[in-house]
């Protein structure tokens, strides 16, 4: 069966951008006579406000959006992500890092690499063991450990078509638990898709690059790969992506159906002037996304 979600992080209310990715993920599911689960990105706990998850849940259900299922918290669920972590240490797809970002940062102007406005350094490999590993340093972090010999990774999003990415050479050796001991967001939602049974991943078209990663780490924990669907954003006035740190205003839920109609306009639905359950049950009868 058909089983989607919607994962916010509560660092804050929904705003028009993140109701987009609510909305567009709810009538995935109910298009597949599915189910839709929701799920706390709540791992980066000194960023989550307080009461921030409930005021989400109560914006969701007041626009007809509730989960199917208890909703799950990542920041109970450490116990799990070590489980994983040690599995990926034990077939030598990880390893302990000791570099900071100044390490980082120096490593890369010395082979002579700028780093790109908005994308983040690429890691040079330094800790990895076959370089010699820490060398003597503490180890900081966790890294997934990337083969440089394959191929780019392809996959087609239900959207946006045919993606590639060479993990290797435009990402690097990626972060699965922080210098902080913070779970990173690639290793937990992978483990959460998988225990709960995802089989459609709906989510900000911001997301996509992360996909390539997730699959590495779905291939090498022995772990099914979701079929993924980006939808558009909703940009700013300076054209980048409304967010919470872009000066995103929360929800303005005195009328449910006028915020879900913004954010159903986005997804290239028609406008309907009905309470929020007759909306929402026209616009499933009319989502495009159904293969």
């Amino acid at each position: 069966m058909y089983r989607g979600r919607f994962a916010p992080s509560p660092t804050g209310p929904l705003h028009a951008g993140s109701l987009v990715a609510a909305l567009a993920s709810w009538l995935d599911a109910r298009a597949h006579g599915g189910r839709w689960l929701v799920r706390m990105e709540d791992v980066d706990t000194p960023r989550c406000v307080p009461g921030a998850d409930e005021l989400i849940l109560q914006q969701l259900a007041a626009c007809g959006l509730v989960s199917d299922e208890p909703v799950l918290a990542q920041s109970q669920r450490g116990a799990l992500y070590q489980q994983a972590l040690d599995k990926l240490i034990e077939h030598g797809h990880a390893y302990p890092c000791g570099c900071s970002r100044k390490d980082i940062e120096t490593a890369l102007q010395a082979m002579g690499i700028t780093r790109a406005r908005h994308h983040a350094a690429v890691y040079p490999g330094t800790c990895r063991p076959d370089r010699g590993g820490l060398q003597g340093k503490r180890p900081r972090a966790w890294r997934f450990a990337v083969d440089p010999t394959r191929d780019a990774l392809h996959w087609t999003d239900r959207r946006l078509g045919p993606q590639t990415q060479n993990v290797a050479t435009e990402v690097g050796d990626f972060i699965l638990k922080r210098a902080d001991g913070l779970w990173a967001y690639q290793l937990a939602v992978v483990v959460d898709d998988a225990a709960q049974g995802i089989t459609h991943v709906v989510r900000g078209e911001d997301l996509t690059d992360n996909t390539a990663r997730q699959i590495l780490l779905q291939e090498a924990l022995d772990l099914p790969t979701p079929a993924y669907l980006h939808t558009p954003l909703v940009l700013g006035e300076n054209g980048e992506k409304l967010s919470k740190q872009n000066g995103a205003q929360a929800l303005d839920l005195n009328d449910p159906t006028a915020a879900l109609n913004q954010a159903a306009s986005q997804l290239g639905l028609t406008s309907h002037a009905g309470p929020p359950a007759a909306a929402l049950a026209r616009w499933v009868l009319a989502w495009p996304h159904t293969g």
